[in-house]
């Protein structure tokens, strides 16, 4: 991994990335979920944002609009909820990268395509069981909040569900928030 202040900008992954996409993903199944190449190929594909460091080696972040053939039930919750949102289905940030503000940077980037794009929320879930701290700290000191929760996997599995506005915070938005 390169260190944070020699890393490329956030740059497209796609299907040729792969290769380094995949064993970041696999590293962190628990949290995501396995895939194999086919899979993480149809997933790409399927994706209105796609991008990451590294070439997907050091972080990824992928996501949907509402319109993506996905079948997913976290997907579909939202989707039978909001007429317009864009769904987080993985960000993962490499060991090596982390605490180099490389999710946030993500986050900040996919926020403002979402936007410019049309959509009014960016939505995600993080496990509750198994528990995943880290992420749910990430997620609050970005303004995302919990609109739901659900089991799932004949209940061995039970999420959050969280969404955020991807609307710029501006000084008007924030006077209209308080």
């Amino acid at each position: 991994m390169q260190p944070a202040s020699t890393m490329s900008e956030i740059e497209d992954i796609g299907v040729s990335d792969v290769d380094r996409i995949l064993p970041l993903n696999n590293s962190n199944a628990l949290e995501t979920s396995r895939m194999d190449a086919s899979g993480m190929c149809a997933l790409l594909d399927l994706a209105f944002y796609r991008r990451g460091f590294d070439g997907g080696a050091s972080a990824i972040l992928i996501a949907l609009d509402r319109d993506a053939p996905y079948d997913n039930p976290n997907f579909d919750w939202f989707k039978n909820r909001y007429g317009s949102f864009v769904y987080i289905d993985r960000i993962i940030v490499a060991d090596a990268a982390r605490g180099q503000g490389l999710a946030r940077r993500l986050y900040q980037d996919l926020f403002a395509r979402a936007y410019a794009a049309g959509h009014e929320r960016v939505v995600c879930e993080v496990n509750i069981q198994p528990p995943n701290p880290i992420s749910d700290a990430f997620h609050a000191t970005i303004g995302f909040v919990t609109v739901g929760r659900a089991f799932l996997h004949n209940a061995r599995k039970e999420v959050r569900y969280l969404e955020r506005n991807c609307a710029p915070i501006t000084a008007k938005r924030v006077a209209e928030d308080s």
